[in-house]
């Protein structure tokens, strides 16, 4: 095999209560990496479309090349790699745009040169590009889009990844508004200090959401859905959220919150046709506060990343 060319899934990461511990995968958006093998030693990146000219060519400072660096030093690798990252998803959009990059090029690299490496062993090399990107070592992006499914990270050191059932009827509607909010920003507004209440609350929600998602019960979800400490904060960051949010909850919503770091927005549901009306009202309310935006509709992906060719 000299070439190859995969699909790396957007992730929601934070998942109402559970920031910076839970994620899930999603079928679109996603990244496509293309990788082939040269003999010149190198690793090179020859192409990058969708970014509007704003990711870097410089193999040191781009998640995907940073990721395939990692594994090419651990397992002295000799040959080169020429990388092609066609973004298919908004910078900043609290989707796991660097995510997919990073997780893309260690799977793609990983069958291209046939290391037969698992999941747990390429992780690490993901979340070395994603450094890169958020100056900070999370993995409730790189996780569920390496993994697939929905996914609880118990602790970092040593890193423990949980794969978590969910329904298979629970759908997520993605509201993304054309809004660009960087992750170390919406980081940097957090509060230093929480009071204890909240925290109590924050982790009885946190416990009832992996059980609801556990055991199909989709009231449970709905009343766990509820995040005290971090959308009170990153929600000011988001033109008309609330009117976003209650517009969800009117269409049908188990419960609505802030992906990742923003400004996209995520909704579940537990069907597709709520979903899809969930998307339609929303977008509604997202032109009519003249910020725009897309949508999407999709099933917690089980997969993770594939190959398309």
């Amino acid at each position: 095999m000299k070439s190859i060319k995969v699909f790396a899934p957007a992730s929601v990461s934070n998942v109402g209560p559970g920031f910076d511990i839970l994620g899930f995968a999603l079928n679109e958006p996603g990244d496509e990496i293309v990788l082939t093998k040269t003999y010149n030693g190198k690793i090179e990146i020859t192409n990058i479309t969708g970014d509007d000219g704003k990711l870097p060519y410089d193999v040191e400072k781009n998640t995907a090349s940073v990721a395939i660096k990692s594994l090419v030093e651990k397992y002295e690798i000799s040959d080169g790699v020429s990388i092609e990252v066609n973004k298919k998803m908004g910078l900043g959009s609290g989707l796991g745009s660097s995510a997919a990059s990073a997780v893309g090029a260690v799977f793609a690299f990983n069958e291209l040169f046939e290391l037969n490496l698992s999941n747990a062993d390429l992780l690490p090399h993901a979340l070395a590009g994603e450094f890169v990107a958020s100056k900070a070592i999370h993995a409730d992006n790189v996780a569920p889009s390496l993994y697939g499914g929905f996914i609880l990270i118990r602790g970092y050191n040593p890193i423990d990844i949980i794969k978590i059932k969910s329904p298979k009827d629970l759908f997520c509607t993605i509201i993304y508004p054309n809004i660009e909010i960087k992750t170390r920003e919406a980081r940097a507004i957090l509060p230093k200090d929480i009071p204890l209440k909240n925290v109590v609350s924050q982790t009885g929600n946190v416990a009832a959401l992996i059980y609801g998602l556990a055991t199909d019960d989709y009231s449970l979800i709905s009343r766990s859905l509820n995040d005290v400490i971090i959308e009170p904060v990153r929600s000011k960051l988001i033109s008309g959220y609330y009117d976003i949010k209650k517009t969800a909850m009117e269409a049908g919503a188990l419960g609505c919150n802030i992906s990742g770091s923003g400004p996209s927005m995520f909704a579940l549901s537990n069907s597709e046709e709520v979903a899809n009306r969930i998307a339609l009202e929303t977008k509604r309310v997202v032109t009519e506060l003249g910020i725009g935006g897309v949508t999407y509709v999709s099933q917690v992906n089980q997969v993770g990343p594939k190959i398309l060719d």
